[in-house]
């Protein structure tokens, strides 16, 4: 097990991972709602009516109509904005701040949100399709992020990024070998225990959205796996390409829930 905690990767082509902070920023002011300043009787209404219930979902329970606060189809999303306690909160973010940014501005601002809500939504129905009956409610980050930490190890797995290795160590290592653990780690307890307290099927859904969806929305010119770094800024200074082209440039490149079911 590992915990990220810096990258040595700068943006390139946007000034600031607006989206990135903001999805931060909203996650913990829903947490802040719904947990410690609400009432337990608030909070378990706020899970039930964003959460996402596959029973309800896929019609095979009705929801009670006073709690029924936004379409069932909105589930597949709002249910990402909940978290449980602080630790599940503080977790999902602190891999959305290290890994978000770079991913953000390998696909701008809008093509990222796009694909974190994608990511997410991929993450609740691989959750449903496992038990379309379950009345459980999902919860959490973890599917979107899981599709953030996809993409990050299809651009970035040759760049170096310190974590926290068994909670105690810390490592620079090349981001190819602490991602590609976390994600088979994912698969392999999805193999083990795919109805467990923690949904790894979400994980797993967010991850293959993740790695499909990068491929598909990365700005023209973005290379995979490192192969080279684009890098407009550096261009301005330079002789060589004109502002604005994707010519690469030698030497740019960068070394269990009270309330529902965690994702």
């Amino acid at each position: 097990m590992f915990i990220p905690l810096h990258d040595r990767n700068a943006l390139k082509h946007i000034d600031m991972q607006y989206v990135t902070v903001t999805l931060i920023v909203i996650n913990f002011a829903v947490w802040l709602v719904t947990g410690p300043i609400a009432s337990d009787e608030f909070a378990n209404a706020a899970v039930l009516g964003f959460g996402y219930i596959p029973a309800v979902v896929f019609d095979y329970a009705i929801l009670d109509p006073s709690l029924a606060v936004v379409p069932d189809e909105f589930t597949f999303v709002t249910y990402s904005f909940l978290h449980g306690d602080f630790t599940h909160l503080a977790m999902n973010m602190l891999f959305l701040w290290v890994f978000g940014d770079n991913v953000e501005d390998a696909l701008g601002h809008f093509r990222f949100l796009l694909f974190y809500l994608l990511c997410a939504a991929a993450g609740a129905l691989a959750h449903g399709l496992i038990d379309v009956a379950s009345e459980a409610p999902l919860i959490g980050a973890s599917g979107a992020v899981s599709g953030v930490v996809a993409a990050y190890f299809l651009l970035h797995p040759k760049v170096r990024v310190w974590v926290l290795v068994l909670f105690r160590i810390p490592l620079p290592l090349p981001a190819a070998i602490p991602l590609a653990f976390w994600i088979g780690q994912q698969f392999y307890m999805f193999a083990v225990d795919p109805g467990g307290s923690v949904s790894w099927s979400a994980h797993v859904g967010g991850i293959v959205a993740g790695l499909v969806l990068v491929v598909l929305l990365r700005r023209r010119g973005v290379p995979l796996f490192d192969r080279a770094i684009v890098s407009p800024r550096a261009v301005e200074h330079q002789s060589g390409p004109p502002e604005g082209t994707d010519a690469p440039l030698p030497g740019s490149q960068k070394p269990p829930t009270p309330w529902g079911r965690p994702t």
